[in-house]
């Protein structure tokens, strides 16, 4: 048995015992969220409980860094930057608000440098504070912090036992404007425009109008633009930056073409920091050849710092890569279909790829999308998983876009097989239809701190996502085990996931009646097992293959007492 398999079981015991001791009257005792070590509790990203932010949209917690570059023109609603930062990340880490909603990963939207100018290309005049307009990715963007500030927010989330997802991009540059001179012609495209109806015109070729293409494909060596370089010299970084480039391609054989450049750049970050995985934006968008060779030598960084940081490593977890193919779906199995050419990405570099199709079949039963998404992980996924979502920065169309269902969000998503991806608001039903705004930018206000603290209703819905989130995060057999109806009324499944010394399994019952109600566990733990709701807090035994609870609660999260 490998060292860390035994330290994963034993954790697991660990966070199934300390619950405190509860008699059949169900008098409610609090839990302790210290309680359990959540750096200890086993972990696998497929069935991992991501939250994902918009740096620039969650907390601002350094006021002094929210203008920089002039960008101080006016720009359409949500379109400018809004003061949040990296440090606003690790302050609500410190405080235990991602710990309390069962969070074991962050991804954040990308920090590097983008662009100092603004433009407007239709939807309202826009800066780049969502992060995904490069101007230089060896740097951070000073509105979103330091790399002292990355450094801290990374090791303070490994203390809290949450990975770190970096999110970025190979495919495209921030665009042209008065400030950002465009690179040269050797490194982009600028047309044509994509018209994505086979792969040539999806992959070769521009996102949108001036938004230049980095030349992935090409294999020819290019010089670094003149721009960068005057960059770096003003910034006393020059000859810092040629020597690590000179060491990367001589270690690689890599030529020195416009991608490789890239890849060494994004994978600096891990070699420095530890970076525990990459959300990789417009993956289709790119030939799949690029995104193997990111994950080969991102894999190398990560095991590279692993080594030389042993005191910090959570685990022999490798790196992870989720992609953002647009509009795949987990029915599609392992290919995403080009019209002309079938494409796997699963066999280019990716773990998982982001489920475009849950928020369509999240109204339908219960059962019907557990049990599809518990079949297809295991036939034409097997091996490989998938990141689903209901909400996001740039879909319009989500689930329960007005926020009528909340709590239903909540049970779909946390208890759907698969990792789950909580959009920054979920928990706390921010607002998704704002008024005058264009596009997308209606996704991304700011998060609604004050209503968590303000508004009775939004309390409880946060806190039901919180109950079901770190019932999540403590029970791999939610995300990663195997489905398996136990009642159709009321609704009751158990989950069960079994992977060397890692045993678990509990089960879940939904839409349960108001006072006493029965749930059928039969075949699944036998009569006197001692369960603990972890809903309501109380401990119940099995008789006659049920358990009895007495309570308001329309759900109970069922678990073994040892």
């Amino acid at each position: 048995m490998k060292y860390s398999s035994i330290i994963l079981f034993f954790s697991l015991v660990l966070s199934l015992s300390c619950k405190p001791k509860k008699t059949e009257t169900a008098q409610e005792t609090t839990i302790s969220k210290d309680s359990i070590s959540k750096k200890n509790i086993p972990f696998a990203w497929e069935g991992a409980n991501v939250y994902f932010l918009l740096t620039d949209r969650f907390n601002n917690a350094n006021p002094d860094n929210d203008v920089n570059f002039e960008r101080d023109n006016a720009t359409g609603k949500l379109r400018g930057f809004m003061g949040g930062d990296i440090q606003g990340i690790s302050e609500k880490i410190e405080e235990g608000y991602f710990d309390e909603l069962g969070v074991n990963a962050i991804w954040f939207t990308p920090v590097v440098e983008q662009i100092h100018g603004d433009t407007d290309e239709g939807t309202g005049n826009t800066y780049g504070y969502h992060g995904y307009w490069a101007k230089d990715w060896t740097a951070l963007d000073p509105n979103f912090g330091t790399k002292q500030e990355l450094a801290h927010l990374v090791k303070t989330a490994h203390d809290h036992g949450i990975r770190i997802l970096m999110d970025v991009v190979l495919n495209h540059t921030g665009p042209i404007t008065e400030e950002d001179p465009a690179w040269p012609e050797e490194w982009v495209i600028t047309e044509p425009t994509c018209e994505f109806t086979n792969y040539e015109n999806t992959t070769n070729c521009t996102l949108v109008k001036n938004l230049p293409d980095v030349k992935t494909l090409s294999d020819a060596s290019v010089e670094l633009p003149d721009h960068l370089l005057a960059k770096w010299k003003n910034e006393g970084r020059l000859s810092t930056e040629l020597d690590e480039l000179q060491l990367f391609f001589e270690r690689t054989g890599y030529p020195r073409a416009p991608r490789f450049y890239i890849i060494k750049w994004l994978t600096d970050y891990i070699h420095e920091l530890g970076i525990d995985g990459f959300r990789v934006d417009t993956v289709k968008h790119v030939n799949e050849n690029a995104w193997a060779e990111l994950y080969k030598e991102a894999s190398y960084a990560f095991e590279t710092w692993k080594r030389k940081h042993p005191e910090d490593v959570l685990d022999d977890t490798p790196f992870y890569m989720v992609g953002e193919v647009y509009g795949y779906g987990i029915s599609g199995g392992r290919e995403y279909d080009f019209g002309d050419k079938k494409v796997d990405y699963f066999d280019n570099g990716f773990t998982s790829l982001i489920n475009f199709e849950l928020k369509n079949d999240a109204s339908m039963e219960y059962d019907s999308i557990f049990s599809k998404y518990s079949r297809l992980l295991r036939t034409k996924l097997k091996g490989k998983s998938v990141m689903n979502y209901l909400t996001s920065h740039d879909d319009g169309s989500p689930f329960d876009k007005e926020r009528k269902e909340p709590k239903r969000a909540a049970n779909v998503l946390l208890l759907t097989p698969g990792a789950s991806q909580i959009y920054y608001g979920d928990e706390s039903a921010r607002n998704l239809v704002i008024d005058s705004t264009q596009g997308d930018a209606t996704l991304r206000s700011f998060m609604n701190w004050k209503e968590l603290d303000s508004l009775p209703n939004t309390k409880d819905i946060l806190e039901h996502w919180r109950k079901l989130g770190s019932f999540r995060r403590n029970h791999l057999a939610i995300g990663a085990g195997r489905h398996r109806r136990l009642s159709k009324s009321p609704y009751t499944f158990g989950r069960t996931y079994m992977n060397g010394e890692i045993k678990d399994k509990v089960v879940i019952a939904l839409d349960l009646p108001d006072g006493k109600k029965s749930i059928w566990v039969k075949g699944f733990f036998g009569d006197g097992t001692q369960l603990f709701d972890t809903y309501s807090q109380t401990e119940v035994t099995v008789e006659n293959g049920k358990v009895v609870l007495d309570n308001d609660y329309d759900i109970a999260l069922l678990e073994l007492v040892k």
